[in-house]
């Protein structure tokens, strides 16, 4: 006879309990207002109100949200939680506002976790969550690393991990935990304004579903990639350690050694390469893997055949290699400025 179903309480308990297991010190969640959010903040009040505080990121991009912060805090405090508002006061501008308020958020997460001293930042993304991110980046041409999506945990600074204990519910499942205990909860605006990619997907999505595409099957693929990432990942760590060395302000690579491994594998090993000797940027550009490819694929594996020579730039990085298959990476040196004089 098969067990019943777990209520939705026993779920999301289940899916907090490891963290009443960690050391002593709380864990931060960060809450929005949402109904995701506030099902992880009433759960986690439930499981260990000790074990917890909270912390809303006021982005101050639309008017009320400072209200909207106000009423988490009047909410974590009924919860027997410690609450904090953390606004993002810098100038915003450019047309990625959403990636920027991304940005900014895990940044006054980082330094508040710090400041509380814990090592644990807790979020409420969800299945669907999860889903929208596999769909985006399949439409931008992702390999497996993309593919998986959202990872259940990942590392924000030394000693402090995000984790999402409800990358396996769906984003009813919290909706309907509110409902049933009276939580009040915001809906954000942004999340039906089409000018943003992922409003434009959450429409897209119910007729995916219908061709058999659903949430659930985007987020078995990103299982599925995060397992063939994995693999790929520790044998490019394993080549990089054996064909890696610093050199003269850069690195230097055996090219020849690198041309017998898999095209998957060549990749990985340069792209490691790059972001060890790209110069940091307050704003970097994304990382495209078309330009990767063109890189590896199309000259640096040719040259390396036929014993050519090469030198190419990308992401601020100078790419060389001699004729005797030795690939030396350093940064590029600054453009210099147009001159403008007539």
């Amino acid at each position: 006879m098969n067990a019943a179903p777990a209520s939705l309480d026993d779920r999301l308990a289940r899916a907090l309990a490891p963290f009443l297991e960690e050391p002593a010190r709380p864990a931060l969640l960060a809450v929005s207002g949402g109904p995701d959010s506030t099902a992880l903040m009433h759960a986690a009040a439930r499981a260990g109100r000790d074990r917890f505080r909270v912390a809303t990121v006021d982005h101050a991009l639309r008017p009320g949200s400072a209200d909207e912060a106000l009423g988490v805090g009047r909410l974590a405090a009924e919860l027997g939680l410690v609450h904090t508002i953390l606004t993002w006061d810098a100038p915003r501008h450019g047309s990625r506002i959403q990636a920027s308020a991304r940005g900014a958020r895990y940044k006054l997460l980082t330094d508040h976790a710090g400041r509380i001293g814990t090592g644990l930042i807790l979020t409420a993304h969800t299945l669907d969550d999860q889903a929208e991110t596999v769909l985006m980046r399949l439409i931008a041409g992702s390999g497996p690393s993309g593919l998986a999506g959202m990872r259940d945990e990942r590392p924000l600074a030394p000693g402090i991990r995000l984790v999402r204990p409800f990358l396996s519910l769906s984003k009813a499942d919290l909706v309907a935990y509110c409902e049933m205990h009276r939580l009040p909860f915001l809906r954000d605006p942004s999340n039906t304004d089409e000018r943003f990619t992922r409003a434009r997907l959450r429409r897209l999505l119910p007729l995916l579903a219908e061709e058999g595409l659903n949430a659930a099957r985007l987020a078995r693929l990103a299982v599925r990639a995060g397992r063939d990432d994995a693999a790929l990942r520790q044998r490019a760590e394993a080549v990089r350690s054996e064909i890696m060395r610093t050199d003269k302000g850069g690195l230097r690579l055996d090219g020849q050694r690198l041309r017998r491994e898999p095209c998957a594998i060549v990749l990985r090993v340069v792209d490691a390469a790059l972001d060890t000797v790209a110069p940091v940027h307050e704003a970097p550009v994304p990382k495209r893997l078309e330009r990767l490819e063109a890189l590896v694929l199309d000259a640096l594996l040719p040259a390396l055949a036929e014993g050519r020579a090469l030198r190419r730039t990308l992401r601020g990085v100078l790419i060389e290699a001699d004729g005797e298959g030795t690939i030396r990476l350093v940064a590029a040196p600054p453009r210099k400025a147009p001159d403008r004089r007539r």
